[in-house]
């Protein structure tokens, strides 16, 4: 894919950019788990680990983040997540992630996209979790059925 970001006017990431996506992503592995923030080693929440991983590949961020809730049974007209990550970044089908790719899942039906992770192969994708902090593990199908949006990172 080589379309043009909203935001950089960059091209889509290639395969090497995928690669630093990831490697950016995996440094991040075993960061403890902590709400709103985006401290590598320190602490993050999966919001958070997204933008560090911008900060690692892309540079600065190009807006602040608000205060947002934790609460994934959030229900509500608007999908911020999505709206936000439209800003900056090109969006893709769903089917057609693949590694290197942010993806925003829905964790309950009828309610608004509040998780993300990064794709790192076809069948596996790093996330921050509560009370597990960074971690990267398998994307089953009960993960990959929550998957709402997919967005590319802009090319470094």
């Amino acid at each position: 894919m080589q379309g043009l970001t909203k935001l950089t006017g960059r091209r889509s990431p290639s395969a090497s950019n995928s690669d630093c996506i990831i490697a950016a992503a995996r440094s991040w592995l075993g960061t403890p788990y902590h709400d709103q923030a985006s401290l590598r080693g320190v602490g993050c929440d999966c919001l958070g680990l997204a933008r560090g991983v911008w900060r690692d590949v892309v540079g600065d961020e190009p807006f602040p983040i608000p205060p947002y809730s934790r609460d994934w049974g959030e229900t509500g007209f608007r999908e911020v997540l999505a709206e936000g990550a439209r800003r900056m970044m090109m969006e893709l089908p769903a089917a057609d992630a693949g590694p290197g790719a942010l993806v925003v899942f829905r964790m309950r039906a009828g309610a608004i996209a509040k998780h993300v992770g990064i794709l790192s192969a076809p069948d596996r994708f790093i996330h921050a979790y509560e009370r597990l902090g960074v971690i990267e593990e398998p994307l089953t199908p009960a993960w990959q059925r929550r998957i709402a949006f997919a967005f590319l990172f802009p090319s470094i």
